[in-house]
């Protein structure tokens, strides 16, 4: 079975970085917080930057954040890494056999509940912002 992408739980672990260290957010500081190779870190501070969530300061390094931290949802962030293929969570396997009866109805029955969860899920993380969690971290 697939799982959700990571680059959300990277993207928010980036951003709660920056907001909490701005003076020490460089690729290589970010990174070795995320435990990760620093091109993964990049690429999703590319799409980050392009989202308009963060600066990236070139030469030097580092990187800031454009919004204030209560202005910056889960919502956001989760859109900006592009989690979902086609604005899709969840996709149905290729070619059900359309002679069986489950088969041929099992995107029908179960497209709706499918549609909903995204939706739920989608709620929530617009109900939570960066604060929300930087609050959190000692």
């Amino acid at each position: 079975m697939k799982q959700i992408s990571s680059r959300f739980s990277i993207a928010v672990h980036i951003l709660s970085l920056i907001a909490v260290s701005p003076n020490d957010c460089t690729g290589d500081y970010i990174a070795g917080s995320v435990n990760t190779n620093p091109v993964i870190v990049r690429r999703i501070m590319g799409m980050l930057k392009k989202a308009g969530l963060i600066d990236i300061r070139p030469g030097v390094g580092g990187a800031s954040l454009l919004k204030e931290r209560d202005q910056i949802t889960l919502l956001d962030v989760y859109r900006a890494v592009e989690v979902v293929a086609d604005g899709r969570l969840f996709n149905f396997h290729d070619a059900p056999n359309p002679a069986c009866p489950v088969g041929r109805s099992i995107e029908a029955a179960l497209g709706a509940e499918m549609t909903e969860a995204q939706l739920a899920m989608e709620q929530r993380l617009a109900q939570t912002r960066l604060s929300d969690l930087t609050e959190r971290f000692a």
